[in-house]
């Protein structure tokens, strides 16, 4: 009895498109969901590995630019009225608003210091929100796919023990491949989640020490025209 038991079940084929044609439909929407949820994981992560990347080295070209002793109105009309870098950009509002709070007499309006800050802010801002965007999904995906993935394997243990009992067999060619499809679902959650809390972590990472940057040359860029404002 044994040996026809083992017989039927290395007939069973146990490939993931097998298991998946398997499944009931329930369980196959959540196998569908938790694969869609990795690859749009990964197309997050590639690109915002490839964004930091390119943001680091604008900003170390822009370091480089900026102390590099050439005038700032000079670099101002150099970088244009749009700028492409990050950096070059909060220089710019920095600049511009400088630029506008200036009389016509050569005079500076009062405030000066304080706008140049909060114009400064808001482009560092606006940076920060184009820099997370796409990892809140990173986030969810982390937190939620374990648990779609086990939601998957309840119900496909729960229709195993249907045919078990419908058949009225426990033999492991009726068993196994109800629990091989049931456990996939959980695989594909781990698969999904397991990248998604790594990378989100180190995106996130990644990403506050660029915004640091940012908020750190503003501060030196305020407290050169500060000096200038009090001369």
């Amino acid at each position: 009895m044994e040996t026809e038991t083992l017989a039927l079940a290395q007939e069973i084929d146990f490939s993931l498109l097998a298991l998946f044609a398997r499944a009931t439909f329930t369980v196959q929407v959540v196998m569908l969901m938790l694969v869609l949820a990795s690859f749009w994981s990964w197309a997050i992560i590639i690109q915002k590995t490839i964004n930091f990347r390119k943001a680091r080295v604008e900003a170390l070209g822009f370091d480089e630019a900026f102390w590099s002793g050439e005038p700032l109105d000079e670099l101002f009309d150099k970088i244009g009225p749009e700028p492409q870098a990050a950096p070059e950009r909060i220089f710019a509002a920095g600049m511009m608003e400088w630029r506008r709070s200036h009389r016509q007499d050569g005079g500076l309006i009062a405030g000066a210091a304080a706008r140049i800050d909060r114009s400064m802010d808001v482009a560092i801002a606006k940076e920060a929100e184009e820099l997370n965007g796409g990892l809140s999904f990173l986030a969810t995906v982390g937190s939620t796919a374990p648990f779609v993935g086990l939601f998957g394997t309840v119900w496909g243990i729960k229709h195993a023990f249907e045919q078990i009992a419908l058949q009225q067999n426990t033999n492991l060619a009726v068993v196994a491949p109800g629990i091989a499809e049931a456990l996939l679902a959980t695989g594909l959650g781990l698969l999904a989640a397991i990248p998604a809390v790594i990378f989100y972590n180190k995106l996130s990472s990644d990403s506050d020490r660029i915004v640091g940057g940012y908020e750190s040359f503003a501060d030196e860029f305020s407290t050169i025209l500060s000096r200038q404002l009090d001369t």
